[in-house]
């Protein structure tokens, strides 16, 4: 297969690279997760809804994703990852747990399902380190940059790929999210955004994809062809040189984009694919649309596209380019709703909505920017917590109301370190400690009958604030998971009548000191 020429970078990928050294990211406003709802295919197949429904937690390092993956009660229990500042291979490690199948070298999302992971406050930005989507579905990601993800050099990660899927993906929807190079594989970089291997009902908008050699594809060879139903929509491709993206085999649409500079071909449909190709603005680029380095060739449906200074190659025996006039040679039947900007004003819509940080503003069909209602900026309760006692302290970090049961109950627990004593949790003294054998382990809390209890308080001792990570809530007799989340503090569940509750420590970034593990009723 003819592979692409070198890059052609832009004067604007200077900007970039200083403000990358200089870790300069753009203030935004707070996100909420699916502001809008998925659009798309990822709206068929029963629909793309992420972590809807689920506890949200915050993370500001890879680890800390992990770490919230894996503190679920399972693989499939709902949870929003809200992430603020640079992930990077230095602060992600591998974190194991039964709801979670994790790697140090990359974000990976494997085997699991209904998660959402949205960029918030100063925003998120995955440095030289890619988001990997495996065997896995109902995933959201949005309002992230993803950046300079290398498959060779130094240093690598996902095999070269900003956000890759593969092996049986279903339901993704991946919506303002900036993703971009700093140049083709001859530098060491691959794909932008990949489908391989039976991936399926994906979307992705008001996105930009900018500076490298590839910007994507679906399908990893001509005989890859179970993936497709993808969406793309309102995104930029820009100073791309091919794959805007590669089809091979499936259904594809793409709608209202933008593309500029498109150095050698945009979309490529070949080995049987078909592309939907509606309202959609070439500017300053070569091919953009037809059946390029292969004799396998694929169709398209073209209407209402404007092509701005493009230029089209000779037809020959590896090259069917659609123009200078393309026209449809297939008919493609989209089943969801979709409302069309008109072509001429895409670049001013798309200019004003695509990427991380723009506020998730999408368009209205008519030529205008909206920006969503904006939704909660700090993580919320759990859907199973009760509604919270307008008693309560506000700081989760203060103590609840009421008394302390741990006071003159046992205490026992799966694992300790030398030194510290599983009583030192129930004695209402911060100077001393229990901590696990290790970074992981359990400690409870223990009556001679049943108790009621609704709420615990986990208190690290001095200095050791923050390294509690992943967590499980256990009741002991019956084994079932009260609550699940990352980080120490108050934590509220329904009323449970129990003779023993366990702390579960699944994850932390160091050996954790838990002072006091109080329980309270209310």
């Amino acid at each position: 297969m003819r592979r692409p020429v070198a890059l052609r970078l832009h004067a604007a990928l200077a900007t970039m690279a200083v403000a990358a050294a200089t870790g300069v990211v753009l203030s935004m406003p707070e996100a909420a997760a699916a502001a809008s709802g998925a659009t798309g295919y990822a709206t068929q197949n029963g629909g793309t809804t992420g972590g809807a429904g689920g506890q949200t937690v915050r993370a500001t390092t890879g680890t800390q994703i992990h770490q919230a993956l894996c503190g679920r009660a399972s693989s499939s229990t709902p949870i929003t990852i809200e992430v603020e500042g640079t992930i990077n291979h230095g602060n992600t490690t591998k974190v194991s747990g039964d709801s979670c199948s994790t790697a140090a070298d990359k974000i990976e999302l494997k085997q699991i399902s209904n998660v959402t992971i949205v960029g918030v406050g100063n925003g998120a930005v995955f440095d030289q380190l890619g988001i990997h989507i495996r065997e896995s579905s109902n995933i959201i990601i949005q309002n992230v940059t993803v950046r300079n993800v290398k498959k060779s050099g130094s240093p690598t990660s996902n095999g070269g790929d900003a956000i890759g899927m593969e092996s049986g993906v279903r339901n993704v929807w991946v919506d303002h999210a900036t993703l971009e190079a700093s140049g083709g594989e001859s530098e060491g970089y691959d794909g932008l955004f990949d489908m391989k291997d039976d991936t399926q009902y994906v979307t992705l908008s008001y996105s930009t994809l900018r500076n490298s050699g590839r910007g994507g594809l679906i399908g990893s060879s001509e005989s890859d062809r179970s993936n497709g139903y993808v969406t793309f929509h309102h995104n930029l491709y820009e100073n791309i040189d091919s794959r805007a993206p590669l089809l091979r085999g499936g259904i594809a649409h793409m709608y209202n984009n933008h593309y500029k500079s498109l150095n050698e071909s945009g979309i490529n449909s070949r080995a049987g694919a078909k592309a939907k190709v509606d309202n959609n603005y070439f500017e300053d680029s070569k091919d953009v649309l037809g059946t390029f380095y292969t004799d396998q060739a694929g169709s398209w449906q073209v209407s209402g596209n404007i092509y701005d200074n493009v230029t089209w190659s000779e037809p020959g025996e590896d090259n069917n380019p659609a123009g200078p006039d393309p026209q449809s040679n297939t008919t493609v039947s989209i089943p969801y709703p979709y409302t069309l900007d008109d072509a001429s004003c895409v670049p001013d819509v798309v200019s004003s909505t695509a990427g991380a940080g723009k506020g998730l503003r999408v368009s209205d069909g008519n030529c205008s920017p909206q920006t969503p209602t904006p939704g909660p900026s700090e993580p919320t309760p759990s859907p199973t917590d009760p509604t919270p006692d307008p008693t309560d302290p506000p700081d989760p970090t203060d103590p609840p109301g009421g008394t302390n049961l741990s006071i003159g109950a046992g205490s026992d627990g799966t694992s300790k370190a030398d030194g510290t004593s599983y009583g030192n949790v129930r004695d209402g003294d911060m100077s001393t400690y229990w901590s696990p054998a290790g970074s992981t382990g359990s400690v409870s809390v223990k009556w001679g009958s049943a108790t009621t209890v609704s709420k615990i308080n986990i208190r690290e001792a001095a200095g050791s604030e923050g390294t509690i990570g992943s967590y499980r809530v256990v009741d002991h007799g019956t084994g079932a998971v009260l609550a699940s989340g990352s980080g120490a503090g108050v934590i509220t569940f329904p009323a449970v009548s129990l003779e023993k509750i366990t702390f579960q420590i699944t994850g932390a970034s160091g050996t954790p000191k838990v002072a006091e593990f109080e329980t309270y009723a209310r």
